[in-house]
Order: C-alpha cells, then structure tokens, then sequence
C-alpha cells in the first residue's frame, strides 16, 4: 500500500491521564487515576480529559485545540487517524449525513445513535450538539444525562427557538432570555448532579445585540459552564471585543464563506480562543469528491475503465478490513 503523507497537528497539547500501574491481563488488580478538572458527582475520564484540553489552550496564544466536525465513525476514525485531539460531532454535520439540512430535523435519539456509532470509533474525547435540548428544560436535561451515558465528553446547548438553524444561515430567532437561562441551568445541573459533561453554551443572540448576547453569556456563566460560543461574530474586531468581556474560554466557529471572518487558527488562538470548529470542511469535502468522482465515473464509461481513486489496499484498511482480519486470526478455533 502506497504510504500517506500525514501532516502533523500543530499544536501540542500536554494534558495526559497518569495511571499508577499497569492493568494485568490475567487477573484484577488495583488502579489509581488521577484525573484533572472534574465536574459533576459521577467522573468521567472523557469529560475530564476534553476540559483539561479547553484549559490548556484558554489564553494561550501558542496554541488552540482545532478541530473539523465530523458525521458518522468512518469520518470521526479519520479525525483522530490525522491527529486531531477530539471529535465534534455537529448538528449540521450530523444532518447532512441524514441527506438533511440543519434545520431541527434530526431528533435526539438520533442523535444518540451516531454518538454511540462515533465513540465505538474513537479513543479522543467526543463533543455532541444537542442543538435546544429538544424541548423544554426538562427535555434539555434529559438530552445531556443521554449524551453522557452514550459516551459523550460535552455536549452544546444553545438558545435558538425550534426548529433551529444553521447559525450562518437565514431565517434563525431566539427564544427568551429566561427560557434560555433555564435551559442551560439544566444542562449544568445535569452535568452536576449525575455523569460529568463538559458543557459549552451557545448563544445565537447577535442577531438582537451585542448587548443581548453579552447579557446572556454572563449568565450562562454565572451559572457554571465550562465553555462559551457566541455565534456568528463578524470580525476580528468583534472577537477580539467579545473574547476580552467574557473572560473565560470560547468557542470560535469558522464556516468558509460565512458570516464570520476567516481567520487562521494560530490568530485565533492570539485572539484569546480556546477552541475553534470547522463544521463546514468535511460536509463540503463530501459533497465536491462525491459529485467530482460521480461525474468523472460517467465520462469514463464509454471510453475505458474508470479511475482509480485509491489502491484496493488502501480502502480495504480504510474501512477496517485489516483491524477485522488481524482480530478474525486470533478468534480462530476448530470444530
């Protein structure tokens, strides 16, 4: 198989579980972990692990914890396979798997699902959007206990009213400031109260304010998230404005041709970014190779054998044929 050209991350991040002794392979034996930046009464060595990631990039204009959104386990495997420290599985991604657009079509238990179908995939932490919480406060409770339990290491709450919207797209609104406070004390509450979550609070209030919007992240804050995402912020100027006044660690989203400025991630992170996102990349890799290989597919079938996109091997341990017969090898057994 031909051997790739894997570009290393650029970013090191020193966050690491440290673990007493090894486990025996054969028999029980006793494990002291030593897990950093806990929140809630159930640990979680996931959840653990991504807010200690977040706090080592928050105001540290070396570095910032960049990641793609992913939409199903063969796209987060790759993630992690290209050495990106997380997965974030995004609504928008997860809706354009569905053949969907972001637009409240996809339900929680849905949403569960990939979650589950990702975390089987992967060893890094997994960031869920649990878009509004799917309801009332109640709902939203619920939605973070099911993230947690299903493997997620955070998950996103934001204050659209349903059926949300991409936030770089037309037609979104927001729901009250009280209803959008209630939601996110669920969300902390549920976090606190039971399995641990990294929670990040969206707001898409930019569309009121800047006022608005910073009225509302104080209280997102003052009730105890972990993280903070103002939308759809224009600028440099903006962010650099937004960073300064909310004083702990933010979300930047970047959307090629979006409403925000395309800045890299190593000015980002000089802004004061903790994280950055890139919802759009994968979905609009998808989209171009998929219609590129289609239409390359037809024009090839009436002068010769259609291309060769990749070797035989190489998709045959893309997709874990290889993992699968290595494991095959050691179950075999005679009747």
């Amino acid at each position: 198989m031909a051997s790739r050209q894997i570009e290393p991350y650029p970013f090191k991040f020193d966050t690491e579980e440290l673990i007493n002794s090894e486990p025996h392979p054969e028999r029980s034996t006793e494990v002291t972990i030593n897990l950093r930046n806990v929140r809630g009464r159930i640990p979680s060595f996931q959840a653990a692990r991504l807010r200690s990631l977040w706090l080592e990039g928050y105001k540290n204009p070396e570095k910032i914890l960049a990641f793609p959104c992913s939409y199903d386990g063969l796209s987060s495997r790759l993630v992690e396979e290209a050495g990106f420290p997380i997965v974030f599985m995004s609504g928008f991604n997860i809706a354009s798997s569905f053949g969907l657009p972001d637009t409240g079509y996809v339900a929680m238990q849905e949403m569960c699902e990939k979650l589950q179908e990702v975390v089987r995939q992967v060893n890094i932490p997994v960031m869920a959007d649990g878009d509004t919480g799917y309801g009332s406060p109640m709902n939203v409770r619920r939605t973070v206990e099911s993230f947690a339990k299903a493997g997620a290491a955070g998950v996103m709450i934001e204050d659209q009213t349903w059926p949300k919207r991409c936030g770089h797209t037309k037609g979104k609104s927001v729901v009250s400031r009280e209803e959008a406070y209630a939601r996110i004390q669920a969300a902390c509450d549920a976090r606190n109260e039971g399995q641990d979550i990294f929670v990040l609070a969206r707001t898409d209030a930019l569309i009121i304010s800047g006022e608005e919007a910073m009225t509302r992240v104080a209280e997102f804050k003052r009730i105890g998230v972990d993280a903070i995402f103002v939308e759809a912020l224009p600028d440099r100027a903006a962010m650099q404005r937004c960073v300064n006044e909310v004083d702990m660690p933010m979300l930047a989203n970047i959307i090629e041709g979006g409403k925000t400025e395309n800045l890299s991630a190593k000015e980002l992170a000089e802004l004061g970014f903790a994280a950055v996102a890139y919802p759009w990349t994968l979905v609009a890799a998808k989209l171009k190779s998929i219609r590129d290989t289609l239409e390359s597919l037809k024009r090839s079938m009436t002068v010769g054998a259609p291309d060769m996109i990749l070797s035989y091997d190489e998709v045959v341990e893309g997709v874990g044929f290889k993992k699968y017969w290595e494991l095959e090898e050691r179950y075999k057994y005679k009747e």
